[in-house]
């Protein structure tokens, strides 16, 4: 089996996992971080196996969107062995999945992500922000049934990862202060960083129309 056949079953088994999703981390959202991951490799040395499986699978354990993340990391484990990923590779993929996420970056301990962890959390994260991050953002809040907004509810600041995960203490617009806007400058990637500019202008005009509107201003 070649890489590109293995990466074909790792597109298959994404798919299987992640197509009924309803929170916005849905199979069209693998794609596109997959199609991100894919450009932004160009301009990288990477392993391109590991950083498209990688970008394929993030979300397949997640913990906020899976009942069960040790049954769940224990079957991709066995998945990965079964269509002939390295050991090495599938220790690398797991490791990036595990560590890449906003919520490893708010207990005081950042994790150093290697280059292809570094592609796909960029990626991840691009498609968190501009058009698609709002309505991402929109999406999920309502799929919790989060408050779209309330100006006595001050965005929290220097949270942990229990406290983010929270969902109670949550607006749909504090979600933007607390961590969408924060995004932008905590890419790795030039490429990334250069594509996050016109998403963050995007993202400021759509809530300074909101607040405006919102007031009855406009």
């Amino acid at each position: 089996m070649n890489n590109e056949q293995r990466l074909e079953k790792i597109a298959q088994y994404s798919h299987a996992h992640m197509t009924q999703d309803r929170t916005g981390h849905g199979y069209d959202h693998i794609r596109r971080v997959v199609a991100m991951a894919r450009k932004l490799s160009a301009k990288e040395s990477a392993d391109l196996l590991v950083t498209l499986a990688s970008a394929y699978l993030h979300d397949v354990i997640d913990d906020k969107l899976v009942d069960d993340p040790q049954t769940a990391l224990d079957g991709l484990k066995s998945f990965l062995i079964e269509v002939e990923v390295s050991a090495q590779q599938i220790e690398q993929i797991l490791f990036i999945i595990q560590n890449m996420s906003f919520a490893h970056t708010l207990d005081n301990k950042p994790v150093q992500l290697p280059l292809e962890g570094q592609i796909v959390q960029d990626s991840d994260w691009l498609d968190a922000i501009g058009a698609i991050g709002v309505t991402r953002a929109v999406y999920f809040g309502g799929h919790h049934s989060e408050k779209i907004y309330d100006p006595r509810i001050k965005p929290r600041e220097s949270m942990t990862k229990e406290e983010y995960r929270n969902l109670q203490n949550e607006t749909i617009i504090n979600h933007f202060y607390e961590k969408l806007l924060k995004i932008k400058d905590k890419l790795n990637t030039p490429s990334a960083k250069k594509i996050a500019e016109n998403r963050q202008r995007f993202m400021l005009d759509f809530l300074t129309e909101f607040q405006a509107e919102w007031d009855a201003k406009k």
